[in-house]
């Protein structure tokens, strides 16, 4: 009977510690749900945006490269045209106002400057919609249904990046 009253004890304070922990986090999570989201770090955003811009072009390339090799595998590309269509929908909301931090002329640090022309925040309207059509032809180049589909998609696609990067990226 001891042991059951020995492992009974050791149950209880096991389960106190973990009670203890878990208060301990919640307590902790709720310093950070006290803090300001509303506005992040104009840096933290550039980053986050450079980020999402990343893997949007690592699925691009792979993109081109299906097509490039003659050998179409439309559902490897699908799962690819997919990720850059549901990264596009999130892109434009990375370019809140206070991000808008174009110097030209200066040395700019490749993670955290950006490249964003200033003419991104005077005409939002259309850098936004520039960013959908580019969402609804990599969607549609995730649902093709043959070769030459998601051909004409992909080239679609590219078309819709490589226009707003025209107007809305600086170079130097």
């Amino acid at each position: 009977m001891k042991q059951f009253a020995l492992g009974t004890h050791f149950w209880i304070a096991g389960a106190m510690s973990l009670a203890v922990l878990a208060a301990g986090a919640l307590g902790i999570g709720s310093v950070a749900l006290g803090q300001d989201q509303s506005v992040a770090a104009p840096k933290d955003v550039i980053f986050a945006r450079k980020i999402l811009m990343g893997s949007i072009g690592d699925n691009m390339d792979e993109l081109e490269g299906i097509i490039e090799s003659g050998k179409i595998d439309v559902q490897h590309g699908a799962s690819h045209a997919d990720l850059v269509s549901v990264m596009m929908l999130a892109f434009p909301h990375l370019f809140p106002p206070t991000s808008n931090e174009w110097k030209p002329n200066v040395d700019k640090d490749p993670g955290t400057d950006t490249f964003a022309a200033p003419e991104i925040w005077t005409r939002f309207a259309d850098f936004y919609q520039r960013s959908s059509e580019a969402a609804k032809s990599a969607y549609n180049a995730s649902r093709a249904r043959n070769e030459e589909e998601f051909k004409k998609y992909v080239t679609e696609l590219r078309a819709d990046c490589d226009g707003c990067h025209a107007l809305y990226q600086k170079k130097n």
